[in-house]
């Protein structure tokens, strides 16, 4: 997959930033950002379910403008708003997709058979959706992305709403299916699910990519260790670490200070300690762990992750293959 410069307006409101990115095959690729930040109109766009208004894209091969029934033959969708009729079967469901897709009939049930199995609704196959749980519609959602067996998965926001047990088992369902070889383009704001998944994450905000990598990447790029510190004086601790070799860069946050170090801050806080309280300065409160994704989204981004927005969600319209 291949983005280049695309922006997508609501009105006169940009939701979309000229953004550009690939996504290697077989990988699974995460964009994570608050709600609103312009991630639910990205997939929009690249599922052909909003018009491309500026710039290029292709997706599993194919042209975004020339080629969008191509693009439609080659994608599945896990929408964000759950969109399974509740008067319909598993087996209902999953048939009716596969026609609407012209698959034939002998492929068509053996695939849904599978996918039934690997999602773990066998004893519901003909149970209608109704009944089920909030994870369970989860999971033949995912399942019914997956029957055409696509080059490329779409999932926004796949767990949201989720209990933490459930959205776990959903994770180990993804890893699965891009085991068997399928991209997946995912969206998220739960920055755990972003690390534990994918192989590289945009994070964005305010409809722009602000920086793309490996977890550990962007990890490692604030530095070994972290120290959070609260203080009497924070512009003079500031100042006074500063000498230190070791510290990579000081960051302030509401109540102290974040001290991003390149060396093993066990060794180094008893030293950084020693030299505060020499200068007079009390030490108030004092944390050292590894950077997370929390971490890195503050860095860049200047604040915590928000979880509210006006960002419209994925458009809940079923489309197949031109038909």
């Amino acid at each position: 997959m291949e983005v280049n410069d695309l922006e997508y307006f609501f009105g006169e409101v940009k939701a979309v930033d000229k953004i550009s990115f690939t996504v290697k095959e077989g990988e699974i690729f995460s964009f994570l950002g608050p709600n609103g930040a312009g991630k639910s109109t990205v997939i929009n766009v690249l599922t052909t379910l909003l018009p491309v208004q500026k710039g290029r894209a292709r997706v599993a091969g194919f042209d975004l403008k020339t080629e969008p029934e191509k693009v439609r033959e080659s994608i599945g969708i896990v929408f964000q708003e759950l969109t399974l009729d509740r008067d319909m079967t598993v087996r209902e469901i999953l048939e009716y997709h596969g026609r609407l897709y012209s698959m034939p009939k002998v492929a068509r049930q053996e695939r849904i058979e599978e996918l039934i199995k690997l999602v773990e609704l066998e004893g519901k196959r003909d149970t209608l959706t109704r009944h089920f749980s909030g994870g369970m519609k989860r999971r033949l959602e995912i399942a019914r992305g997956l029957m055409t067996r696509p080059k490329v998965l779409f999932m926004d926001e796949p767990t949201i709403g989720l209990d933490p047990q459930t959205r776990i088992r959903i994770w180990e369902y993804v890893k699965d299916i891009n085991r068997e070889g399928t991209t997946i383009f995912l969206t998220t704001h739960y920055m755990d699910e972003a690390d534990q998944l994918s192989d590289r994450i945009s994070i964005i905000d305010h409809g722009k990519i602000i920086v793309t990598g490996k977890s550990w990447e962007l990890k490692n790029a604030l530095g070994e260790d972290l120290i959070y510190l609260e203080t009497s004086d924070n512009m003079g601790a500031t100042e006074s670490l500063r000498q230190f070799d070791s510290v990579k860069g000081i960051r302030e946050k509401a109540k102290g200070i974040v001290v991003m170090i390149n060396t093993d801050g066990t060794y180094l806080l008893p030293e950084i300690m020693d030299r505060l309280r020499s200068g007079g300065i009390r030490i108030r409160a004092v944390n050292l762990k590894k950077p997370s994704m929390d971490d890195v989204f503050v860095h860049y981004t200047g604040r915590e992750l928000r979880d509210s927005g006006a960002e419209k969600g994925s458009v809940v319209v079923l489309r197949a293959g031109g038909r």
